[in-house]
């Protein structure tokens, strides 16, 4: 990997400072260029004049070079940190490219870390996540998997599996001779505790992915409930058109709000019920595909009238709900209540009032999330992970029949189809395809 790479490591845009960085071996040579300096010292802060490739002068600025191998992508870095602003940056990232480097694609800094052996995948998964964490607890998620807390992982699960392997082959060695049931009860026991491991990671995952991403929650409800009044509510101005025509929103609504230290996605839906009209029945579709999508879905019900078919049908929808957390929320206390509230006993309804007070569901909502923020339990931060350890499950479970059918071959075969995949998260063996397309994921500079 000759060339050299030079990108922005900061945003675009005005800022108090920018920080052009350059990787490869040129690097040094180049900043000498620049700075007009016979000797960097490593790691050593320089503030001082910077020149482009016509000797003009463009900055005063702070240069700071890392000798190989000790440096983030494994290669001499030198970086520029110059006043904020696209003119100052933009000269000094061309005059790099005048002197021979080349412009970095993305993520082609944290490839060539994992390259050089400086960081593995999980790692750069996860400073490729913390650019983008929507909450406190995420971000300290990835600082966990950033200290190896996924690699860890990985290592045990693949030493076990690895001794199960061996085991199997010791036993084909010897297959004149009987095995004792409790060896391979034993074994097939090691194999139930895998997949139960496994399935649990993905499922709490998959319930936590909001950490990161941001959670989407969707508010559902019939024609009038104050669906609409709640987001304009939450959001501080009137984003959604609100009236006592049942079936004003006919299309669903998307605004992000911060509440407490997470970031949100609402989204505001179409009133569910039974109608002739088209356009509204389109509605009603996008309203129940917005329930699959979301994280958490907030059922709204109108306590100052009475219970009818309509409420029976979302509350119908909510008990279909299995991996679905759900909140459910009694609306418009400010009115007398006729509402049958024992209907909704299971799931113990907030009362709010839209127009009013609604901070009891703004805490439930936060209480939800910092919950889910503050478990343990290991985290994937990527599809790309998540599809790795079901692939490595399925292969587990392969494995199964044949130790206790004692078809150890098959057996130590689907283990090795279990090892490969847990692997891959942290190094996949066809590498440079896959590579290509994950880091072409990351943002620039990175």
């Amino acid at each position: 990997m000759a060339s050299t790479i030079v990108a922005m490591a900061t945003a675009s845009g005005v800022a108090s400072i920018s920080i052009i960085r350059v990787s490869g071996d040129k690097a040094l040579a180049i900043a000498k260029k620049i700075t007009k300096k016979s000797f960097l010292e490593p790691r050593l802060t320089y503030l001082t004049s910077l020149y482009n490739h016509q000797d003009a002068l463009i900055d005063q600025a702070i240069v700071i070079y890392f000798k190989s191998p000790r440096s983030f992508t494994g290669e001499d870095i030198v970086e520029f940190q110059c006043h904020g602003g696209m003119i100052i940056a933009q000269e000094i990232l061309e005059t790099t490219l005048a002197y021979g480097a080349r412009l970095a694609e993305a993520g082609e800094f944290s490839k060539r870390a994992f390259l050089n052996g400086k960081i593995d995948l999980t790692k750069a998964e996860a400073v490729a996540k913390l650019i983008e964490a929507k909450s406190v607890e995420g971000v300290k998620i990835l600082a966990r998997q950033l200290k190896g807390e996924l690699k860890k992982f990985i290592d045990t699960s693949r030493e076990a599996m690895l001794k199960l392997a061996a085991h199997a082959e010791v036993m084909i060695d010897y297959a004149e001779e009987d095995i004792p049931e409790n060896i391979l009860l034993g074994m097939f026991n090691q194999l139930e505790e895998l997949i139960e491991q496994m399935e649990r990671i993905v499922r709490s995952s998959h319930r936590r992915k909001g950490l990161i991403e941001g959670f989407r929650v969707a508010i559902i409800g019939k024609p009038n409930v104050g669906k609409s009044s709640l987001l304009n509510a939450l959001l501080s101005y009137d984003r959604a058109i609100v009236s006592d025509v049942a079936g004003t929103t006919r299309d669903t609504i998307e605004e992000q709000v911060r509440i407490g230290g997470h970031l949100i996605r609402l989204i505001d839906t179409a009133g569910i019920r039974d109608s002739d009209d088209r356009v509204e029945q389109i509605g009603v579709e996008r309203s129940l595909r917005s329930i699959e999508d979301a994280d958490v879905v907030v059922a709204l019900f109108d306590q100052s009238r009475p219970c009818d078919a309509e409420d029976m049908k979302i509350l119908e929808i909510l008990n279909q709900l299995k991996d679905k957390m759900v909140l459910v929320v009694l609306n418009k206390t400010d009115l007398p209540s006729v509402f049958d509230r024992s209907i909704l006993s299971d799931f113990h309804p907030i009362e709010v009032s839209a127009i009013e007070d609604f901070s009891h569901f703004t805490t439930a909502l936060e209480s939800l999330f910092d919950g889910l923020g503050t478990q343990e339990e290991l985290m994937l931060i990527s599809s790309r992970q998540m599809v790795a350890v079901e692939q490595t499950k399925t292969a587990i479970m392969e494995a199964k029949e044949p130790l206790l059918n004692g078809e150890l071959e098959f057996f130590s075969y689907h283990i090795q189809d279990a090892v490969r995949a847990l692997s891959s998260i942290s190094k996949p063996y066809d590498s440079e395809e896959i590579l290509d397309k994950m880091f072409g994921e990351f943002c620039l500079g990175k």
